[in-house]
């Protein structure tokens, strides 16, 4: 630390990239300066973002209107939630006034949607669930009119904080099942703070780990934090995070870029989209983080086009990040620069392959590059690259905030930290649930998921990791969420969708449609690929018409076999995975 009133010249080296393509080398000698005043300068200008946000989150939760927040996101937006934030307008700012009115991100208790909560003045929250339009002016009747003379809504559905006459019968939300079990690290915020807003975010303490990393931590400490943590990635490979990274920071390419691969194209899945659309500014913070540890000067946050919701809240995330000091030149008052953008794709499944990322923000088509080289060494425009999934990057913050070995604390000796999963299908309590790695699935799914649907008498069959994933059947249940037991299982958890399929569910036939997707989504750049998945389809449409022909099963093996041998990228080579794991558990079914 720099002792008082020590006054010291800086000398600065820029590299910029002139319009023609040549690099440019900057020297500039600044004027002295008081060194001791700089730092204080730097360890205040967090602390006074920070200071001004939570003085605006208590004036919100201790003032004299009730708040109400309302869950959004797309779940909350299909199940109606613009309708119902429609109907409280009218008592909002914008109205009578009598309430304060936000948007906030879904909780993952999809099945409740949409859902509201009440916070009130120096009592407590309640939660109102399957809320309808119709139904606002006699929920807010209870807060607005007086707790006395009217009785809650029969729409409460749970409460938390403090317990009082007014709440006598309704369930503690934390104490939920499908909340008591779970271990929230990149969910914490999910439901409780406004999107839109990175005031709440840094209340919260957001971006402190980022002050934390770039004002006393070196790049190369931050990069150790990381694999201290075993953090393995979370976009399907669960490959190790710090070890990726490793092979991009000691690059001294004056422009490197650090990608966050949000295209998420996967059936069953909407995690990354929904922490994008909840608390984007996790992304983004952790996203600057990446960018620290690797010494990298640019972050592209890649989402497929038409996901109108995270693209909008990570583009307004940017721009408040931006505005604040937490993007662009001197970083919270650091040596670190780091700017940001959106990049959007068309619908393509293969561009989440992280090769044909780079091509579709290049603007070419998305198809897969050859390797070597491999992306640290020519990436994005040709320059040192490094690309890890939303649900990677964002584990960063709480990484930095309480180091590595606090972490690794939570799951098991090779998966640490969580997985966030998304339940549907036949299932009682579809939604998103973060959970310990270590967790079984039966307990995700008879413990979080309430157990098999309504009118169904048993779950039968699980699709896992999406449709390059595997199936799996009742005597795999009590296999731990883990990388590594889950592939011993014959399945991935790759993007965590966990679709539940019921006794009337048709094996043959749901891996038929996987195999079908698998078909139009392929590049075709690949000809194992392209005609592999042809070939396969078109055995298994025989299958599900009672016309297969002998050695049918044979050439299923033969075909995918190769396709894993000779295919450019993922989506081939892991193309005959649903067949392979569905055999493994319901072979007589294919043998029909």
């Amino acid at each position: 630390m720099c002792s008082q009133g020590t006054r010291t010249r800086i000398r600065r080296e820029r590299t910029f990239l002139t319009c023609n393509g040549n690099l440019k080398m900057v020297t500039r000698t600044e004027a002295p300066v008081d060194t001791y005043a700089v730092a204080m300068s730097q360890q205040t200008q967090y602390a006074l973002l920070r200071a001004r946000a939570r003085r605006q989150w208590q004036e919100l939760v201790d003032g004299q209107k009730p708040w109400i927040r309302v869950g959004y996101g797309a779940s909350g937006q299909a199940a109606g939630a613009d309708a119902v934030y429609s109907a409280l307008k009218q008592f909002g700012p914008d109205g009578t006034g009598q309430v304060n009115l936000s948007f906030v991100g879904a909780h993952g208790l999809m099945y409740l949607e949409p859902v509201i909560d009440v916070v009130v003045p120096r009592a407590n929250r309640i939660f109102h669930a399957n809320v309808e339009p119709e139904m606002v002016p006699g929920i807010l009747a209870h807060y607005v009119d007086g707790r006395d003379n009217h009785p809650l809504h029969a729409s409460a559905y749970a409460y938390s904080g403090h317990e009082d006459g007014f709440v006598v019968g309704l369930p503690n939300w934390d104490d939920h099942p499908a909340n008591s079990n779970q271990t929230k690290l990149l969910t914490a915020n999910f439901g409780n703070i406004d999107p839109h807003d990175i005031m709440h975010y840094v209340a919260h303490d957001g971006y402190a780990a980022l002050n934390k990393a770039v004002l006393s931590m070196t790049s190369d400490q931050v990069l150790e934090e990381v694999k201290t943590s075993g953090l393995r990635g979370r976009g399907g490979a669960a490959f190790p995070t710090g070890l990726k990274w490793s092979f991009l920071a000691p690059s001294e390419a004056p422009v490197k870029y650090v990608l966050c691969n949000c295209e998420e194209g996967d059936p069953g899945a909407f995690n990354d989209k929904g922490i994008l659309e909840s608390d984007p500014h996790r992304l983004i913070e952790g996203l600057i983080i990446n960018g620290y540890a690797t010494n990298s000067t640019h972050g592209v946050v890649f989402i497929r086009q038409g996901h109108e919701i995270p693209i909008e809240a990570t583009r307004n995330a940017i721009d408040q990040a931006y505005e604040n000091g937490l993007l662009g030149q001197n970083i919270l008052g650091s040596e670190f620069s780091f700017d940001m953008e959106v990049s959007l794709t068309g619908d393509s499944y293969v561009a989440g392959e992280e090769t044909a990322m780079m091509e579709a923000i290049e603007g070419k088509r998305s198809t897969p590059r050859y390797k070597p080289p491999f992306p640290a060494q020519a990436g994005l425009f040709q320059k040192p690259t490094n690309i890890n999934n939303v649900k990677t990057i964002a584990y960063a913050p709480s990484i930095v905030a309480t180091g590595g070995d606090e972490f690794k604390k939570i799951g098991t000796e090779s998966s640490s930290g969580t997985a966030l999963v998304c339940l549907t299908g036949h299932i009682k309590r579809p939604g998103m649930y973060e959970v310990a790695m270590g967790m079984t699935i039966r307990r995700v799914l008879e413990d979080i998921g309430g157990g098999v649907a309504d009118g169904s008498e048993r779950i039968k069959v699980l699709q896992t990791g999406g449709p390059l994933g595997g199936v799996m059947g009742e005597e795999a249940f009590d296999t731990e969420i883990d990388f590594d037991e889950m592939a011993k299982a014959g399945a991935i958890l790759g993007s965590g969708g966990i679709i539940v399929g019921d006794e009337t569910t048709d094996v043959v036939d749901l891996i038929r449609n996987l195999v079908a997707f698998n078909q139009f989504e392929s590049c075709g750049k690949c000809f194992p690929c392209r005609l592999g998945n042809t070939h396969m389809l078109d055995v298994l449409d025989r299958m599900c018409k009672n016309e297969a022909k002998p050695g049918d099963m044979q050439l299923l093996e033969t075909v995918g076999n190769n396709m894993k041998i000779g295919s450019l990228c993922g989506h081939g080579q892991l193309g005959y995975n649903p067949i392979s794991s569905a055999i493994s558990y319901f072979g007589d079914e294919f043998e029909k």
